[in-house]
């Protein structure tokens, strides 16, 4: 083409419509490709909505109907309980319908408050499992501290936790496990249905002020007569008289009689406390 020809206005006419139609093509082109993007965008939402919707309909992220129906459900756990039983828990969770929702939205509240409710239980954590769905309870209980008997041959049948909770004979018998004390009482003069938490507090120090200054363990305290109250270890019977403020002072002895007791050939019957005068009583 020469120089004369694109100089010529209708020449540069045609070029800038020639320019104009490709940048049409262009945008066009660019549209498709925008509009192609933003249709597999919603593509993709759509597939990962339907995605997380069968997801979430699986089975594993629910809890089977029959999750309280038996300890051997694989949709529940039960631990750190030793004194509840683990079938009084499963009883305390029946009282609540097995919820249908996936696990992450159940709430465990009404759950924790049934088994709350089951005396020895201080406290319950419940653990939720999301995949497949399960719980996890996890028992805290009160700890025992002695044990009530009414008669020195009879096993315990109620014990007071370190608290002083009176927890009944539906938890009896404890673990060995457990170190308690066992006071004998027949529940009358002085009813231990009535006792506090100082009173069961008083009979862990009176065990243990006697361990600690005869070196031998308690193996009951006899408070039949509160009057006149026995302590009794393996070498010896150790009768105190009335169980107050001083009795502790009188315990103080102990460590000078025990030797004495230990020599006589004869069998002691008790040591006796009661007055400021030690005395050793022999059986007859």
């Amino acid at each position: 083409m020469s120089n004369e020809d694109m100089q010529h206005p209708k020449y540069h006419q045609n070029r800038r419509l020639q320019q104009a139609k490709m940048q049409r093509k262009v945008r066009k082109s660019q549209r498709r490709l925008s509009q192609l993007r933003a249709l597999w965008r919603l593509f993709i939402i759509i597939f990962l909505i339907f995605l997380g919707v069968v997801i979430l309909k699986l089975p594993q992220w629910r809890l089977h109907r029959n999750a309280f129906d038996n300890l051997s459900s694989p949709a529940l756990e039960i631990t750190n309980n030793r004194i509840v039983p683990s079938q009084k828990i499963l009883s305390a969770l029946r009282r609540n319908q097995v919820c249908t929702k996936p696990i992450f939205l159940v709430k465990t509240d009404n759950l924790k408050k049934s088994i709350m409710q089951l005396e020895p239980v201080r406290d319950v954590y419940i653990r939720r499992f999301w995949f497949p769905a399960r719980l996890q309870i996890i028992i805290i209980e009160r700890t025992p501290l002695i044990t009530i008997s009414p008669d020195i041959n009879v096993p315990p049948i109620a014990f007071f936790s370190a608290d002083g909770k009176l927890i009944g004979r539906d938890y009896m018998p404890l673990s060995p496990d457990f170190k308690t004390v066992k006071v004998i009482t027949y529940g009358s003069g002085d009813d231990y249905r009535n006792w506090d938490k100082a009173k069961v507090n008083n009979f862990k120090k009176l065990a243990a002020t006697v361990e600690m200054d005869s070196g031998e363990t308690v193996e009951y305290i006899d408070y039949r007569n509160p009057k006149d109250v026995y302590v009794k270890i393996p070498t010896v019977n150790i009768r105190l008289g009335s169980f107050n403020a001083g009795t502790f002072d009188k315990i103080h002895r102990i460590p000078s009689l025990l030797p004495q007791v230990k020599m006589l050939n004869k069998k002691v019957k008790y040591i006796d406390l009661r007055w400021d005068t030690n005395y050793i009583k022999l059986n007859e």
